[in-house]
């Protein structure tokens, strides 16, 4: 059998595609195929269907698109999972007891048919790796920056106060604790406070802060031997930062039980002046304080190094919302190679802006190459985000515009997230494999976040902590280390 490069363009491949394409799109009685998906919404509204409709007129294909609100996707998706009622294209973790699904066989593997299609073949091998499952690929992936974490923070309150961008996690408390304590808003009141935060420690404050002070990304190296995060004295560092930025009242006392929209309703309404997370944040938090406040600002600072003098930041796979083939949906193999066409499709540069900016002219425009969003964003959200979740790849492999932003703050946001990119440090555990921790990721991880938690609302002194981690390793935590080092020594041959 000849075998061809995947970047190669060998004739064999464009004639395969090209018959593919043309029969894709219809069933073997010569209807329209018809796709379902199953898709988290973040908005609060389904949106308008006449992208839908744009859609299945050009990939000439029926979309059936179930959205279902992301704070109860999980629950619906394990649902149709148990009842065999999965979409064709399943927006599914690679983790947990999915990972043991796929591992059963319950998912097709679409790694050797990639080569088939002009778009698919363009994905990113280095984050298809991450994707794998035993050496073999089972899903797509929407690109996704390694890392947009950073510091979001109203820079008039920083002027005001005669605050620089902080550059370290010393002078970060320092802004932090001089919002809370110097009345940047000049109300005359004591009623601001510098940070707020919510209860999630991955994508709220203390991982990012954890990542500045030098702590792993979820697994490191000790002695050749990978280790959780919260057995490093960096995790205790930034569990301290936390407590002491606590104890003194400079983020919300309650951020434990915070939610998000709680959270950014807190910076929105001018109690506080920080907010640590996704940079990408600031265009929301913007739009909506100046609703209230015409003279608010902020700006974005990535580059917070920790004690040691060093700037490091945590890092993704690279990719969000795996697309997943279930074979209770997809019965055979031509079925499957159909899906994929209309997906390839999706992937071109003509779908993948209408799937990320919308119509032209109506949602955005073209300036200089780049992609112009209309300043109604409220349009924008009801009637193009959602379909965000259906992208292919990312700018450099499907070949969409870029964007650029009416708000500056924005634009810098996105160069952030490139100098990000040269300082990141990944989860060596991403694509390795632990039994236990598939089957008791959840049960074991509360144990340590329960602990965190505890630790910086001063409930437990550092030996409880360390009670608590040795409590982890006996209900499993120890297998698990285990696993996941056989797992490793594995993959290094």
């Amino acid at each position: 059998m000849v075998r061809f490069n995947r970047r190669g363009i060998a004739a064999l491949v464009v004639m395969t595609a090209v018959l593919t394409a043309c029969s894709a799109s219809s069933n073997s009685e010569g209807k329209p195929l018809t796709v379902s998906f199953m898709v988290p919404l973040h908005q609060a509204e389904t949106p308008h269907p006449r992208i839908e409709e744009i859609l299945e007129e050009k990939l000439q294909a029926s979309l059936e698109i179930q959205w279902i609100p992301s704070t109860t996707f999980e629950e619906r998706l394990h649902a149709a999972f148990a009842t065999g009622d999965l979409p064709d294209v399943a927006i599914y973790s690679l983790t947990g007891a999915n990972r043991d699904a796929i591992k059963d066989g319950q998912y097709w593997e679409i790694g050797p048919y990639l080569d088939q299609y002009k778009n698919l073949s363009k994905l990113k091998d280095e984050i298809l790796n991450n994707m794998k499952v035993d050496g073999k690929l089972y899903s797509l992936y929407q690109g996704r920056p390694l890392s947009r974490q950073g510091l979001i923070f109203r820079k008039d309150w920083a002027d005001r106060l005669g605050l620089p961008a902080p550059t370290n996690t010393d002078e970060l408390y320092t802004m932090l604790k001089q919002f809370t304590e110097n009345d940047p808003d000049q109300n005359g009141q004591k009623d601001t406070m510098g940070l707020a935060d919510r209860g999630d420690l991955a994508f709220g404050a203390f991982k990012t802060i954890a990542s500045w002070f030098g702590t792993p990304n979820e697994w490191g190296l000790q002695d050749g031997k990978l280790m959780p995060a919260f057995t490093f004295p960096e995790y205790m560092s930034a569990m301290n930062y936390m407590k002491d930025l606590r104890d003194n009242g400079y983020i919300n006392l309650d951020f434990p039980v915070t939610s998000k929209v709680d959270q950014q309703n807190l910076v929105k309404s001018g109690k506080a002046g920080a907010y640590i997370g996704c940079m990408c944040d600031v265009l929301p938090l913007n739009t909506d304080t100046v609703k209230s406040n015409a003279k608010a600002q902020f700006d974005v600072q990535n580059q917070i190094k920790g004690p040691g003098g060093e700037f490091t930041v945590w890092s993704t796979a690279g990719y969000n919302h795996p697309l997943l083939f279930p074979k209770s949906a997809i019965k055979t193999e031509e079925e499957l190679k159909r899906i994929l066409n209309v997906l390839d499709q999706m992937m071109s540069p003509e779908i993948s802006n209408l799937l990320i900016w919308g119509i032209e002219g109506e949602h955005y425009t073209t300036k200089n190459g780049v992609a112009v969003p209309i300043a109604d964003q409220a349009k924008i959200d009801k009637e193009v985000s959602p379909y965000k979740t259906l992208e292919l790849g990312e700018v450099d492999t499907n070949g969409r515009l870029g964007g650029q932003s009416n708000y500056p703050v924005n634009n810098k946001a996105d160069q952030l997230y490139l100098d990000n990119e040269k300082h990141v440090v990944a989860d060596p555990t991403v694509n390795l494999d632990s039994a236990t921790y598939s089957q008791e990721k959840d049960r074991l991880g509360q144990i340590i976040k329960d602990a965190t938690y505890k630790y910086i609302l001063g409930n437990l002194d550092e030996a409880a902590f360390q009670k608590e981690v040795e409590r982890w390793k006996s209900e499993g935590g120890a297998k698990v280390i285990e696993e996941f080092n056989a797992s490793y020594q594995q993959s290094k041959g």
